[in-house]
């Protein structure tokens, strides 16, 4: 036996935040604060989920701001007809 730890045990380097899909950093977040809430982790481990859960907050905060602003409201003319298009949240 030796004392070389197996690669195959170590955890996975999690993902780069910038590269993942909301749905992605959604779901990790929601693991993030399960684990926080069951309150089976070192304090050590707390701090640093914690950290990475307010990274993944603000990455998927900008998301959905980014796609808020490519989303278009149609306009409609006293006929009913559309008139044009307008930026979300724009009247």
């Amino acid at each position: 036996m030796t004392d070389t730890p197996d690669p195959a045990a170590a955890p996975a380097p999690a993902p780069e935040i910038a590269s993942l899909s909301f749905e992605a950093a959604m779901g990790e977040l929601e693991t993030i604060v399960r684990r926080l809430e069951s309150g089976d982790v070192s304090l050590e481990e707390s701090v640093a989920l914690y950290e990475r859960g307010h990274a993944l907050r603000a990455h998927c905060e900008a998301r959905l701001t980014a796609a808020q602003a490519r989303i278009e409201q149609v306009g409609f003319g006293a006929d009913g007809r559309p008139a044009g298009t307008t930026p979300f949240g724009e009247s």
